[in-house]
């Protein structure tokens, strides 16, 4: 029996896919197994990086890949805007976008410097507001489109276990971003989704020693750390129109760390 495809020959953008580690990462290669056409973005992003990520979802899957990889800042929309067009021009359209592009650091608010401060806003939520920008402009004209967004449950339950409060004010940034544009694209066939993970094996947790990094887990419902493929699961649900009339939603990817 053939596997049912969800994504396929949809072109998907995955913003912040360049570490093999990550979520975004996951999340292409799941679309990948689902018949999706990849842009990769991210500011690491060099042909050798898309060879990369190209090569390890080849051998993952057993599947060819079909992966544009572009450098983008998202904190410049001069740059989004190019990448978009890339996007466009190599494949001809955009179905969806998942964003997963984001920093962290878990000082306390006293600590923080604005240079800090700055920073973390101008990428993780100005970043996702100038992505969104630019591939909105695309979804419009073809009144169709799907965005993904990653926040975190340090937007929902106040600073995080990694996080410090301008990582969870950035994050909380993103989730009301989300929920404004499904509400105003909504009737133009656009929409957008929130994703908030917590405790997923990535590069963010490098930051917990051992033992703190097992107490925590300890207290956690399912027992365990997520797997960026638990996060990449929600996104491939959010991108496909297995959620046709889910928008403005947010999901918890998170073991139970956080029920609210």
């Amino acid at each position: 029996m053939q596997n049912l495809q969800l994504l396929q020959n949809k072109v998907c953008v995955i913003v912040g896919a360049s570490s093999l580690r990550g979520i975004g990462y996951a999340t292409a290669e799941l679309f990948s197994r689902h018949g999706a056409k990849i842009v990769a973005l991210d500011i690491a992003m060099d042909d050798a990086v898309a060879k990369r990520i190209a090569d390890e979802i080849e051998t993952k899957t057993g599947m060819p890949a079909d992966v544009l990889g572009v450098r983008t800042d998202i904190q410049s929309p001069e740059s989004c805007e190019a990448a978009i067009q890339a996007a466009v021009e190599h494949f001809g359209t955009i179905d969806c976008m998942v964003n997963s592009a984001a920093i962290v650091n878990g000082k306390g608010l006293l600590s923080i410097s604005a240079d800090e401060f700055d920073r973390m806003i101008d990428i993780n939520l100005k970043g996702a507001f100038n992505i969104c920008q630019s591939v909105i402009k695309v979804f419009v004209e073809k009144r169709s489109g799907t965005i993904v967004n990653l926040a975190s449950s340090a937007a929902q339950r106040g600073g995080g276990l990694v996080g410090g409060p301008h990582y969870a004010a950035s994050k909380g940034g993103v989730i009301s971003l989300t929920r404004t544009i499904a509400r105003e694209f909504g009737p133009q066939g656009i929409r957008a989704n929130i994703i908030c993970p917590a405790m997923i094996e990535t590069a963010m947790l490098d930051v917990l020693e051992e033992g703190q990094l097992d107490s925590i887990i300890a207290a956690i419902p399912l027992g365990k750390a997520g797997k960026p493929v638990d996060a990449a699961n929600a996104c491939l649900f959010l991108a496909s129109d297995m959620s046709a009339f889910v928008t403005g939603a947010t999901i918890d990817v998170n073991g139970g760390t956080h029920i609210h």
